[in-house]
């Protein structure tokens, strides 16, 4: 099984995906926009974490900037009815230490903001995580400060923000994709800065 990928980046597909040659082999990998934003210009060298989603029908491979959120990916496949798509969709709008903090408070709410999970789904979720997610203050090297000084603090400031100012859930979830891809390019912690990111991003009411 692949475990991570690093070569020479030869394609940055818009759509979530960047091409990868390592050993003059190029590999596709689906990656979330995060890490797509992060990954450096096309002809620099790259690298990933890889988890290798072997089907019967398909031999896939999706990337991550940081060995945390691959192993919150795998945890998020073991829970019923979640695939690698919506795996992938779950930690594009929830980094590792906000997941493992909306898990730990019983937070489904937090879950209901990604495209195709609703209530039940979430409840769900939140139970079969509880067991395979660590407590919040083990988030990895390399992840949001769980202390709430870092960026995914900062992220998640922005979302409850959201909230209280009476944004419907898929008005937040649109601007929260802008939001966590403004803090992963620039390594931005500052909320007020990402809340005029995502205020932009949602336009005049």
């Amino acid at each position: 099984m692949i475990g991570s990928v690093r070569g020479r980046l030869l394609d940055k597909d818009p759509g979530g995906e960047l091409l990868i040659e390592a050993g003059g082999v190029g590999y596709r990998v689906t990656v979330a926009p995060s890490t797509l934003a992060g990954a450096g210009p096309v002809g620099d060298e790259c690298f990933v974490y890889v988890h290798h989603h072997v089907r019967e029908d398909s031999s896939d491979l999706y990337g991550f900037a940081e060995l945390d959120e691959r192993r919150c990916f795998e945890a998020l496949l073991s829970a019923h009815g979640v695939g690698p798509a919506l795996a992938l969709a779950v930690l594009s709008h929830l980094p590792p230490d906000e997941l493992r903090r909306a898990v730990a408070a019983d937070d489904a709410a937090a879950l209901e903001l990604v495209p195709g999970i609703g209530a039940k789904t979430s409840k769900r979720m939140v139970l079969d995580l509880k067991s395979r997610l660590g407590a919040p203050e083990t988030v990895g090297v390399g992840a949001a400060a769980a202390a709430g000084d870092g960026a995914g603090s900062a992220v998640a400031e922005v979302r409850a923000a959201l909230g209280q100012m009476g944004f419907s859930p898929s008005e937040i979830r649109d601007a929260m994709a802008a939001v966590s891809v403004e803090a992963a390019r620039n390594g931005e912690a500052d909320t007020g800065a990402l809340l005029r990111v995502a205020l932009q991003e949602l336009g005049p009411r």
